[in-house]
């Protein structure tokens, strides 16, 4: 689950971490009040689930209240275009405002898992201010990591490794270290999967606070976390995501044309990886688990299909815990129910491999049978072209 910026800044705040002051509306008349008890100059920043705002046009400066008034108004209701959100955009529904700090230098400070370690790695860089794909793309050296294990937290010389990385010295040097243990601790004890501080801020006066803020949140570990889970903003997610999750299946959006249908969150990339080594394009990401039953076939088969570019399904189920006669049952009473007019490809293996594929030659439908991954894919491919 991810959050707004003000929102992940609250979050860290409770801990230690240094933020400015700022306060979030919706109204523009609320955001020259707010500017005004900031002092009068301020920055006004859209707020929406992605990165690149200020490259279109979601954060300004304003040097005055009514200025800020004014920016708030143009800004609150646009359709914000970034990189992250594709070229539909994101509606504004609200902006941050927030005071104007004199900048000296713009850090980047992250923590995200590494998955190969099992740890949290935290990752620091001068090169603040940039999209850290970016800065690796085009100088990895310039990113030094440091994998802390969470049961014994961040020792004092990894901090420091990091702030010498970093280039602090002095006061800022001892605020650095300070920082970084409290984003720490926040990344640890609410189960984050991801806090970046981008750009961490160096001000003039020596002072080290998130000039920026994202924090992404484990799903399986919100109901530890009812402040947070509450902070969920649907209004931000695909609402044929939202509808998925009231079933407990797992699908994510994409571009193609292929609609997948798997079992296993690695089943899934593999099938996913396939199709594209065919020639075509998945259209989604979709687990329906390993547990799933005929009803959430049946509304899996629905949701996929509610996407208009979908031109072919491929259901690749492997019956472990799942069995797949189940899985063809609901793939024989979704296609009856719903009346589907565009190509299904089935590829079962496993726990009642033999009764699946008899229930689906006996349905009368036209259902096409593969042998494996890559016919299946293949089929799939032919099929959506």
């Amino acid at each position: 689950m991810k959050v707004h910026e003000y929102q992940a800044k609250s979050i860290l705040a409770r801990y230690g971490v240094a933020v400015p002051r700022g306060e979030v509306t919706g109204n523009p008349g609320e955001a020259r009040e707010i500017a005004k008890r900031l002092g009068g100059r301020c920055v006004v920043k859209a707020q929406i689930h992605a990165g690149g705002r200020g490259k279109g046009g979601g954060v300004k400066l304003a040097q005055t209240p009514d200025e800020a008034h004014d920016l708030a108004k143009r800004i609150l209701g646009m359709t914000l275009v970034t990189p992250q959100t594709g070229p539909a955009g994101r509606v504004v529904q609200k902006v941050l405002i927030e005071e104007a700090l004199d900048i000296d230098r713009e850090l980047y400070l992250g923590i995200t898992l590494d998955r190969s370690r099992g740890l949290p790695s935290v990752m620091a860089s001068k090169s603040g201010g940039m999209e850290i794909e970016v800065v690796a793309a085009k100088d990895p050296a310039a990113i030094v990591r440091e994998v802390v294990d969470p049961s014994l937290v961040m020792f004092p010389y990894q901090a420091r490794k990091l702030a010498f990385a970093l280039g602090l010295s002095g006061d800022t040097f001892q605020k650095g270290l300070s920082f970084m243990r409290a984003l720490f601790t926040a990344y640890v004890e609410t189960d984050a999967s991801l806090a970046e501080i981008n750009p961490l801020l160096v001000t003039k006066s020596g002072g080290v606070l998130a000039l920026d803020a994202k924090m992404n949140f484990d799903d399986n570990a919100l109901f530890r976390h009812a402040e947070i889970r509450e902070m969920r903003d649907l209004a931000e997610e695909d609402p044929l995501e939202i509808e998925a999750s009231k079933f407990g299946l797992n699908y994510i959006k994409l571009e193609g044309s292929v609609g997948c249908m798997v079992n296993g969150a690695g089943l899934a990339m593999a099938t996913m990886d396939l199709v594209q080594l065919a020639g075509g394009e998945p259209a989604n990401f979709l687990d329906v688990g390993g547990g799933a039953n005929e009803e959430q076939v049946k509304n899996a088969f629905r949701i996929i299909l509610s996407d208009p570019n979908v031109r072919a399904v491929l259901i690749n189920i492997f019956g472990g815990i799942m069995r797949c006669d189940i899985i063809a049952n609901g793939v024989v009473a979704a296609v009856r129910e719903m009346g589907l007019t565009i190509p299904v490809i089935v590829r079962l293996a496993g726990t009642n491999v033999d009764q699946g594929k008899a229930i689906l030659r006996d349905s009368g439908l036209a259902i096409t049978p593969a042998d494996g991954l890559a016919d299946a894919a293949r089929k799939a491919f032919e099929a959506a072209r």
